[in-house]
């Protein structure tokens, strides 16, 4: 027996079009569209085999699951602040049906034991579908080599500082991992000789504490552009499929909107925050905001909702990074970069769509067609017969964030307060009804992702 989604609109595609979806097993069994002349005998015939139906109805709309391609859950090393069952709950909650987790963690996962470890964590307690990037050192080339890139959505390259010994500031290690075949390279660009430079003015300049407005100072623009445009050199010079994550610059989007043309193996991702804050918002929020690369100025908001609007990047993910409240609360030197934005993501882009930063349609494309296309991954991200069931139903049923409502287990947001007027009412992953009206159903049946390669 299936699930039958009916009478919904159903956004997919590039369109928003009336129908209803067939969920048998793990996958798809049927998109019925109310176009069709024979609509109505294809809903009797779904809803005689289903053993459940879901009316949809005019305020709701269907979408295909969304995939996160930067998030960090805190497993292992950081748990008190967020683990792989608290934030793959919190990402199932906002409509989140895939995530990719970096390496980062203590000890970073930069071996394929260690990786390893982290897929046995995730099988047991993940909501969510999931994959976990490997990490480069300046000195695990082979290590990588070693990796299954068919299970393994990429390899992350920090061009700026990072836990432990992640920071690649060796040449022959960058082209030695630039130049591994088949794999994605994500990289993180931020120079770091420039961070450090900046910091060091500020500190002589501030001398009874650092603001949090200085962030966009220290964590500059020209630390941006001077690590993406290495990054591109080196991704040209070896043929790599490069993909920079959370682009904060107008100027970079110029670049790599330039570079994707000549060379579509470079990719770029912005995150959902960079659409929402921009650097007046450091007096209002302080730390709550603080994060790398750094929140810039409206113009840089402005560039980066256009690239969206205008297919200028091809993904739009949220680098979720949970801290915990107190920590955030600290001083300029000390509080942690990060915020949590997981649960969120999906309701932010759709109130984005409601101020007419874009339209719908385009929401979905990048947040789950795009990042589908870009990893290769196999039958998600999409609304189509024999894909994987990952569906959000989402209901225009106004809402405000609250304490009582925040999944995370850091347990705070900066959105707190906020009114969104979306909310996510039901989440599937491979079919099963993980979210039944907003709440976690205690069913769950994820996966690991698996890749194509170029050739299939």
């Amino acid at each position: 027996m299936g699930t039958l989604i009916k009478d919904i609109r159903i956004v997919n595609e590039g369109r928003m079009t009336e129908g209803s979806v067939l969920i048998e097993g793990k996958t798809i069994a049927s998109v019925m569209q109310a176009s069709d002349p024979d609509y109505g005998h294809q809903v009797h015939e779904a809803e005689n085999f289903a053993g459940e139906v879901i009316i949809g109805g005019s305020e709701a709309m269907l979408l295909p699951g969304v995939i996160d391609d930067q998030v960090h859950f805190r497993e292992p090393g950081a748990t008190r602040k967020g683990c792989i069952a608290s934030e793959s709950a919190a990402a199932v909650l906002g409509g989140v049906t895939s995530f990719m987790d970096m390496p980062n963690n203590n000890p970073p996962a930069t071996t394929v034991g260690l990786l390893e470890s982290k897929y046995d964590a995730a099988t047991r307690e993940s909501w969510a579908n999931y994959s976990f990037y490997i990490g480069a050192t300046n000195d695990n080339i082979e290590e990588l080599r070693r990796a299954d890139r068919s299970n393994v959505c990429g390899i992350k390259v920090f061009m700026g500082s990072s836990t432990g010994n992640m920071l690649v500031d060796s040449q022959e290690a960058l082209d030695a991992v630039f130049s591994l075949d088949g794999w994605l390279i994500a990289t993180h660009c931020e120079d770091e000789a420039v961070i450090r430079h900046n910091l060091e003015e500020a500190k002589a300049r501030y001398a009874t504490g650092i603001p949090f407005s200085a962030h966009p100072l220290i964590r500059s623009r020209e630390a941006c552009l001077k690590s993406s445009a290495k990054a591109m050199e080196l991704a040209r010079r070896h043929g790599t499929r490069l993909h920079v994550l959370h682009v904060s610059t107008a100027e970079e989007i110029d670049m790599l909107s330039e570079a994707h043309v000549k060379h579509p193996g470079i990719s770029a991702e912005v995150c959902v925050h960079y659409m929402w804050f921009d650097d007046r918002d450091y007096n209002r929020y302080g730390s709550l905001v603080k994060c790398n690369p750094a929140i810039k100025t409206q113009a840089d908001r402005e560039a980066i909702t256009a690239a969206v609007r205008e297919g200028l990047v091809q993904a739009v993910a949220t680098d979720h990074a949970p801290h915990l409240f107190e920590e955030k609360k600290q001083d300029y030197l000390h509080a942690p970069s990060g915020l949590p934005t997981v649960q969120h993501s999906l309701v932010m882009m759709l109130q984005l769509a409601e101020r007419g930063c874009f339209p719908i349609e385009q929401a979905v494309r990048m947040m789950s067609h795009s990042p589908a296309d870009l990893f290769r991954i196999d039958r998600r991200g999409y609304i189509r017969e024999g894909y994987f069931a990952d569906l959000v139903i989402v209901r225009h049923r106004p809402w405000t964030v609250s304490k009582d409502n925040i999944a995370y287990r850091c347990g705070w947001s900066p959105l707190e307060g906020t009114v969104f007027d979306w909310a996510v009412t039901d989440t599937f992953v491979n079919g099963t009804r993980t979210v039944r009206d907003g709440r976690l159903t205690n069913l769950r049946t994820p996966a690991r992702l698996h890749f194509r390669s170029s050739t299939t």
